[in-house]
């Protein structure tokens, strides 16, 4: 079933229930819109994300679009993959934590007027791949290799060109490309098998 308001997101998740609804309750007394994006509650302004409230299994959480935006109000803010994420800060609240509403008011009137003044981090465009030669010649080749290495994300893209590109010698070069069609072919990236999964 789909979430469609923010009372079904909160039954949905009865452990976390009174926390959601005290932040819900809290994020409503400002001048925010309520909505559902991506199965949670999310609160905008102007059309714009603000910021959205999320339970998981052992924590729920205060989302701010923008959080990095944020100047007075930051002691609470924690980066969630950091190196990664440029502008999203989230609050995190453990079973049992006191929820400080009188605090995190401030730092959602602080999101709420950032984004009125039209300040925003806007999102870097990743760079574009530059395919090695010797790969672009492959796809002449075999165009099922090509059908195939356009289907993979341009992360795994972005491997097997560095990795083909990093070799000096052409022999060395020559080689990586045979070894890495397979892999191209059956989706998988250059690294996967070092990866959890």
């Amino acid at each position: 079933m789909a979430i469609q308001s923010a009372e079904q997101y909160i039954v949905a998740h009865p452990s976390w229930e009174k926390e959601l609804r005290e932040l819900r309750e809290m994020i409503l007394s400002t001048d925010v819109e309520e909505t559902i994006k991506w199965g949670a509650p999310v609160y905008t302004v102007d059309g714009k994300n603000v910021l959205s409230i999320a339970a998981f299994k052992n924590h729920c959480s205060m989302w701010f679009y923008n959080g990095a935006l944020l100047e007075k109000n930051t002691a609470l803010l924690e980066n969630a993959q950091e190196g990664k994420t440029k502008a999203l800060r989230q609050v995190r609240f453990e079973r049992g934590e006191e929820i400080p509403l009188k605090e995190l008011k401030k730092y959602v009137l602080e999101a709420i007027r950032n984004q009125k003044d039209g300040k925003e981090i806007k999102p870097v465009k990743a760079k574009k791949i530059k395919v090695p030669a010797e790969i672009a010649a492959a796809f002449s080749e075999d165009p099922a290799f090509e059908v195939a290495f356009d289907n993979l994300s341009p992360g795994k893209q972005r491997e097997y060109c560095e990795h083909v590109n990093e070799a000096k010698r052409e022999n060395t070069r020559k080689s990586r490309l045979e070894k890495i069609i397979p892999m191209v072919k059956e989706g998988k990236g250059l690294h996967d098998k070092y990866k959890n999964c």
